[in-house]
């Protein structure tokens, strides 16, 4: 514990983050732009008639499995304290448009202070404090290396996977849709399915019909469609 004080200077848990979920915007109305968009299919405005129309049109189109109406409304999220390792499986989701921090031009230490995501396997072995002090070990390395002249893109190639990474992210609400339905199942990785139910639980408030059949259960930090 001495040695990682003196490669730190300060208490290692300070390395240790935590996520947040940030909604940045949402389209206005979104579950009437949805409905007037599905109703230029039929013409059927004369049925127009919030908010009961609302539900029971928006239900039908998503029971019904013809989900490209929910394209007409989208949502922006901010994440903070979310692993690379995390972000590197979001941005698999094509559909999504992200904005990521970038370590060729940030510089830890300097733009921010270096953090790092801890897994709860870790925290609550025996291996926690080497976990953080190694981590510690890879910052100051990268510093020294950044001091000496050493690209920050070439540096950063010491940094762990923990390491966090903000990101912006945008995407239509069927594609929200696919992403809870992926990331939220209790198979999915923990992180991104902790960062993704934290999303969820904002759109279900936000568009509460659109979500309204995704159940969460936060004992297994888990989510699942249900029939409604």
């Amino acid at each position: 514990m001495e040695e990682t004080k003196f490669i730190r200077g300060k208490d290692m848990t300070d390395l240790i983050a935590e996520p947040s979920v940030e909604l940045m915007a949402i389209t206005p109305d979104a579950e009437r732009v949805i409905e007037l968009a599905c109703r230029t299919c039929y013409l059927s405005f004369h049925r127009f008639d919030p908010p009961a129309s609302t539900r029971e049109l928006i239900k039908k189109v998503i029971r019904k499995g013809h989900h490209s109406v929910l394209e007409h409304a989208g949502a922006t999220f901010r994440i903070k304290g979310g692993s690379r390792t995390f972000t590197h499986e979001l941005v698999r989701h094509r559909l999504m448009s992200p904005s990521q921090e970038s370590q060729r031009y940030v510089e830890y230490g300097k733009t921010r202070d270096f953090d790092v995501v801890l897994p709860g396997s870790i925290e609550n072995s025996d291996f926690k404090n080497r976990y953080l002090e190694m981590a510690a070990r890879c910052e100051k390395f990268y510093t020294e290396m950044v001091k000496a002249d050493i690209p920050k893109e070439d540096a950063r190639y010491i940094l762990p996977g923990g390491t966090t990474s903000e990101i912006v992210i945008s995407a239509n609400l069927r594609e929200f849709r696919h992403i809870f339905a992926v990331r939220c199942h209790p198979r999915a990785h923990w992180e991104i399915r902790r960062i993704c139910l934290k999303m969820l639980e904002v759109l279900k408030a936000e568009a509460p019909i659109v979500f309204d059949d995704f159940e969460i259960d936060w004992e297994t930090e888990s989510a699942r469609i249900v029939e409604s």
